[in-house]
């Protein structure tokens, strides 16, 4: 089989990176590793050798390129159909890919007001109503996932999937910025913190040097 080629940002701010490469962990791959430095001069040079986008995450197959943590992941679901990446029910599968996308391509006011930064703690977001909404619905997505089709297990829908993926950061950002949580959705950050690949990138963020100004908020 070709090689797998995983090219990501740095683990401490990179929440894309982070995605594709829990698929890959998921999947059961053995994939190579390249860490590209974000926000230092010449780093979209370097992206876009590997990337049209230049842009992280890019997954390198053989001749393909997949960029976007999305594709990366419904790549590695095709590929590797036993590691049960997508729920095998179709509802399930419906509603997983549901909430993958609304993460994918929303929760604007997440990003903005928490940027991702797993190895810092004790930070606070500046407040808004539009920040709470969207971390009320965040809570929302977890239950309604978990109560429907995940109480086989302690993730979205039993076992790790994609939309697990999706969420994984937004469960870091909570912890880093104290968010207050329901129940239910306290339970989920905890098992993101106890998932093994989840120590692992964290530990290796604690041991990057570089520092992204941008992301260093709330301090």
């Amino acid at each position: 089989m070709d090689k797998f080629i995983f090219i990501t940002g740095n683990k401490a701010y990179s929440s894309w990176s982070l995605r594709g490469w829990l698929g890959l962990r998921a999947a059961g791959v053995d994939f190579e590793e390249l860490m590209v430095p974000l926000y230092v001069p010449g780093y979209k040079t370097i992206l876009l050798e590997h990337s049209p986008s230049g842009k992280v995450p890019v997954l390198k197959h053989g001749k393909r390129v997949i960029w976007d943590s999305l594709a990366i992941c419904e790549y590695l679901a095709e590929m590797f159909p036993k590691a049960g990446l997508w729920p095998e029910d179709r509802s399930a599968r419906a509603l997983a890919r549901s909430v993958s996308a609304e993460m994918h391509s929303g929760f604007s006011a997440i990003r903005s007001a928490m940027p991702f930064n797993c190895r810092a703690k004790g930070r606070r977001a500046q407040g808004s109503q539009a920040l709470e909404d969207e971390i009320g619905r965040v809570q929302q997505l977890w239950l309604q996932c978990h109560e429907h089709h995940g109480r086989q297990g302690p993730w979205l829908f039993g076992h790790f999937t994609v939309a697990d993926c999706m969420y994984v950061p937004v469960a870091l950002r909570f912890v880093t910025y104290g968010v207050p949580l329901e129940t239910h959705a306290q339970a989920y950050v905890e098992t993101v913190l106890q998932h093994a690949p989840v120590q692992e990138w964290m530990a290796n963020a604690e041991h990057e040097k570089a520092v992204i100004p941008s992301s260093e908020v709330g301090g």
